[in-house]
């Protein structure tokens, strides 16, 4: 069995406005990892993934270029503590 890790997420650059967040979800939810992604004032998205270390990275890599319309410019992510209480992926307002 993979190990589960959680990771909170920060991602730069022009990432609003170019279905960031609902391909986020598509990624998430096709990787089985759990948690959820929303916009932030400052134009950034913030999302949180959690799930076995493998497909978390991978919906990880996928962030790092995002949709065709998105530039991500930075992505900041640091290592939470599992939680194991998250049940699917959501999109937060």
């Amino acid at each position: 069995m993979n190990d589960l890790i959680r990771v909170h997420v920060v991602i730069s650059g022009r990432v609003q406005g170019v279905f960031f967040r609902m391909e986020t979800k598509k990624k998430a939810d096709t990787c089985d990892v759990c948690g959820w992604v929303r916009n932030r004032p400052d134009g950034s998205v913030e999302a949180v993934f959690e799930g076995e270390r493998e497909r978390v990275e991978e919906v990880l890599d996928w962030c790092r270029q995002g949709p065709p319309a998105a530039r991500v410019d930075a992505v900041e992510t640091s290592e939470q503590p599992v939680t194991g209480d998250c049940r699917g992926f959501d999109i937060a307002y």
